[in-house]
């Protein structure tokens, strides 16, 4: 399908402009999400039948958290063993038996609890990314005419990438942690309640120095996205755009612009990593600061003969398996914050009004014979600034209607209604005698078929691009049309022919190459109707007159509207409508208008006047 292009946009000086469907013109960071609670919740709803899933994986870790408990205990167990000087063998065989089969049993349980969170996580995305995709084809052009193409790309790619990794590593080690957490306080308890003590005064330090690095680096991740942002924009912006960079040599101006965005986005990551970096090394003086006191206290206690020395060493293990899940869970945090404000994004696409459902009653558009009509139509891209006002013409099935004026006048607009890529404010636009909304919207653009200035092809061979306008297609029937288009010539010349493959956009192929491939997906389709907009403006002189030939061979029996700047395209056009902002100003075949004396026959005038003769 051809790029959109637009020519019947107005721009208020202080307002970007609104482009619309013909018109012209390493792990994303921490963001803080709007309402963390609530996108949570419907995350979690989200996840549907995979519950069953993540209950398997929690008794895995409720399993596997057994067999970590009874580490520590069975150590204490065997330094008791070897306590007094004299050994107990038969207790110690039997210890280090359990323990290494328990250690063996927590690896498999710990391997197996990850490959069904994977598994899981990946499936979740897969879904959230299907229906998202399935959202964005569901959505009004409108949506996509006030919004970056690189920020809708990023909802799709790393914001649901995010939620993968908040899924399957911060749900993971939260669960983990928690029963970690309170088993381990269960078994300090009863192995000593003094001791347990002594271990909790680290609990208040971890959760303060979390609350304070956490509130702080959230900002700077903010930041940090923003800026990235701005990089990647810079980015496609100049790479899109490297043949004007070059032409108007403006290499250092890019480089010393993006030197610029990157030094920044270098400043505020500098910031972001330092305070971020601060929270584990921190964490490690007050797990220290926890061990010291247990090791003092538990000494003590052993003099005084109220525990064994076997206690203190489990005591010591327990303790660290307590504090170890809260540093995990502080580090995690970033990473859940994430994958939630990822989520969030993610379901502010979803909850986006979608086109208006056809109306109830609608019928398909069958066999149409393409008979227009426009009744005091008038539509704005905005509703404050009408585009078009009050328009009203008729088209009979077959004719050819010309559409010529300035930029900006209205002609896009015109087109853009009656495909319904929009709704007219006011008035009605028939074809065929029946108002267009109560056709449904897929018959309706089925009988149309659209070749645009700036032509868009999709990666993927030639035969394949062609195919798009039918992809049930014989190849016999893909080579008739690329003749009528004029297109089998230089194909012809390609090594693999019909089946060379194209580069991003048919990069590989020359402008005017790209549209006649264009021109040749819309013959093959067959539509009822075809809206040519300046479809031959970028062909050379040479070859437009092929391809005029083959549009008019095409346009026999068919109903065209044409918009063209080049006025010797559309001389024998059944109908010439000048608009002028958002008005017909003049309507009439070639020699009426011209005879008229007016704004055409001075638009012509002016594109096909004489050259002053020379002197011999």
């Amino acid at each position: 399908m051809s790029k959109p292009n637009d020519s019947s946009r107005q721009q208020a000086p202080d307002v970007p402009m609104i482009t619309g469907p013909l018109g012209r013109g390493g792990r994303a960071p921490a963001v803080k999400p709007k309402n963390f609670k609530n996108t949570l919740r419907r995350l979690w709803s989200y996840m549907g039948t995979e519950r069953k899933w993540l209950t398997i994986v929690f008794l895995f870790i409720l399993a596997d958290a057994a067999l970590t408990l009874a580490g520590p205990y069975l150590i204490g167990v065997a330094v008791d063993a070897m306590a007094g000087g004299v050994v107990d063998y038969s207790v110690l065989d039997v210890v280090m038996i359990v323990l290494i089969a328990t250690y063996i049993a927590d690896g498999g349980l710990t391997f197996m609890q990850s490959w069904v969170m994977a598994g899981l996580a990946q499936r979740v995305v897969r879904r959230l990314r299907q229906t998202m995709f399935a959202k964005l084809q569901k959505l009004p052009l409108a949506y996509f005419d006030g919004r970056s193409h690189g920020d809708v790309m990023s909802r799709l790619s790393n914001d649901i990438d995010n939620v993968s990794n908040s899924i399957s590593q911060a749900t993971t080690q939260l669960m983990t942690g928690s029963i970690a957490i309170v088993g381990s306080f269960i078994m300090m308890l009863i192995l000593s309640p003094t001791l347990t003590l002594a271990t909790l005064i680290t609990v208040p330090l971890v959760f303060l120095l979390a609350k304070t690095i956490t509130k702080r680096t959230s900002v700077l991740f903010k930041e940090q996205q923003a800026q990235l942002g701005k990089l990647n924009g810079h980015i496609e912006e100049t790479i899109s755009g490297l043949l004007v960079v070059k032409a108007f040599n403006r290499e250092q101006k890019a480089i010393h612009e993006f030197n610029n965005v990157n030094g920044r986005l270098y400043e505020v990551g500098l910031k972001a990593q330092i305070w971020s970096g601060f929270l584990m090394p921190i964490l490690g003086v007050i797990n220290n600061i926890g061990f010291s006191s247990v090791a003092i206290v538990g000494g003590i206690l052993a003099v005084k003969g109220h525990i064994t020395v076997g206690v203190i060493a489990s005591f010591l293990s327990y303790s660290r398996q307590f504090v170890r899940p809260l540093n995990e869970i502080a580090n995690t945090y970033n990473v859940l914050q994430s994958g939630v404000a990822g989520a969030e994004r993610a379901f502010e696409v979803l909850d986006e009004a979608e086109e208006a459902e056809d109306e109830p009653g609608a019928v398909d558009l069958e066999k149409p014979i393409g008979h227009v009509t426009f009744q005091n139509v008038t539509f704005g891209y905005r509703p404050d600034r009408p585009i078009i006002k009050e328009v009203s013409f008729e088209t009979t099935a077959g004719s050819s209607l010309a559409l010529v004026g300035p930029t900006g006048a209205g002609k896009t607009t015109i087109v853009n209604l009656v495909t319904r890529f929009y709704d007219a404010t006011s008035g009605t636009i028939l074809i065929d005698g029946r108002d267009i909304k109560s056709y449904t919207r897929s018959s309706l653009r089925r009988s149309f078929g659209i070749v645009l200035q700036d032509t868009y092809l999709f990666s993927g061979t030639i035969k394949e691009n062609i195919k798009y306008g039918n992809p049930e297609a014989t190849d016999a029937e893909v080579i008739a049309a690329a003749k009528l288009a004029n297109a089998d010539t230089f194909i012809s010349r390609l090594p693999k022919r019909y089946d060379t493959p194209l580069s991003e956009n048919g990069g590989n192929l020359s402008q005017g190459q790209r549209q006649l491939l264009a021109i040749a997906r819309v013959i093959l389709a067959d539509p009822s109707i075809l809206i040519l907009d300046e479809a031959t403006s970028s062909i050379d002189t040479r070859t437009e007159l092929h391809i005029q030939e083959a549009l008019l061979s095409i346009m026999k029996g068919r109903t065209s509207f044409i918009i063209a700047h080049r006025l010797n395209t559309i001389r024998n056009a059944d109908t010439i409508m000048v608009i002028d902002q958002g008005e017909i100003a003049e309507q009439g075949n070639h020699n009426a208008l011209m005879s008229h004396k007016g704004t055409y026959s001075r638009m012509f005038s002016n594109q096909f006047a004489p050259s002053s003769p020379t002197s011999e």
